[in-house]
């Protein structure tokens, strides 16, 4: 018999497309996903570490497909997402997760600097949000939309305007799609994460600048990709029929600010947290700081 946890997260029969999927979070999205039961098309530019993430996905049992794209204009996005409904059917949760960190002065900052940062941070996650609803609209089914923004998107750092900028706008973007598109039955919600290790950012914390920054931290330390469990991706359900909760039927406009897993995601369903308490979780923000 599966534990209620397996029956909670399981995605079996979704579709779910997720963006900037060749490494860091969005290989760990992709991962978590297609272990839970949903057929997973990942997308990002480099086709070599797509093709080495769907290999390691269908090792484990699951079903993925790789999509090369450009997410930072609109052809790309449509694009993409015919790919992924031609080979897998309708998306039903769709994961903006492509981004750029965009540091640099603000004083000297260029043009296309700013323009590349807002293409894929911004622009790329409207287009994903707009083509994903349009197509779960247009057939009158259920859909669940994350997207990541950053804890920078609530605060400030020397040297990322462009990029808090952009996550703020994320952040509001979401809260807003939510509130229109609640009567399709399309969930939109947000999970902004602290700093966690990647492959892109492991050498600077090993610094003495990026060691002083982790020592910050109450927990004294980075996030791990590794802790990164189903339980935080529940936003991702579209209804858990079948449990007698209807868990997440009516979470959306949330924005998840998980530092590490010990106040993940699945705190909100256990210890002692009626499963009807996230039936209320509608433009909530969840300041995971411990």
């Amino acid at each position: 018999m599966a534990s209620p946890a397996a029956t909670l997260f399981d995605l079996t029969g979704e579709v779910a497309l997720v963006t900037g999927a060749s490494s860091g979070l969005g290989r760990r999205f992709a991962e978590v996903l297609a272990a839970s039961g949903a057929k997973v098309a990942v997308a990002a530019r480099r086709r070599d570490r797509l093709n080495a993430l769907v290999a390691s996905i269908k090792d484990a049992g699951g079903e993925a497909m790789a999509i090369e794209a450009d997410v930072s204009d609109r052809p790309g996005v449509v694009a993409m997402m015919d790919r992924a409904q031609a080979a897998f059917g309708a998306v039903t949760v769709m994961v903006n997760n492509a981004g750029v960190p965009g540091d640099g002065r603000s004083l000297t900052l260029s043009e296309d600097q700013w323009r590349e940062v807002m293409n894929v941070n911004l622009d790329a996650v409207w287009h994903g949000c707009q083509e994903a609803a349009r197509r779960m609209a247009e057939a009158k089914t259920p859909g669940a939309i994350v997207n990541i923004a950053s804890i920078l998107g609530f605060r400030a750092q020397g040297g990322l305007a462009a990029y808090a900028a952009s996550k703020a706008a994320v952040i509001q973007l979401t809260r807003s799609l939510a509130l229109e598109w609640a009567r399709h039955n399309i969930r939109v919600n947000a999970i902004a994460p602290g700093y966690i290790l990647t492959a892109i950012n492991d050498a600077w914390f090993k610094t003495p600048e990026g060691a002083a920054m982790a020592k910050a931290i109450p927990q004294r330390r980075i996030g791990d990709l590794a802790t990164q469990n189903p339980g935080r991706y529940s936003i991702a359900v579209n209804y858990s029929e079948g449990t007698g909760a209807g868990i997440n039927e009516y979470q959306t406009g949330s924005n998840q600010q998980p530092y590490s897993k010990i106040n993940g995601f699945a705190g909100l369903v256990k210890d002692g947290h009626d499963a009807a308490f996230m039936k209320l979780c509608v433009g909530d923000i969840y300041p995971w700081n411990s």
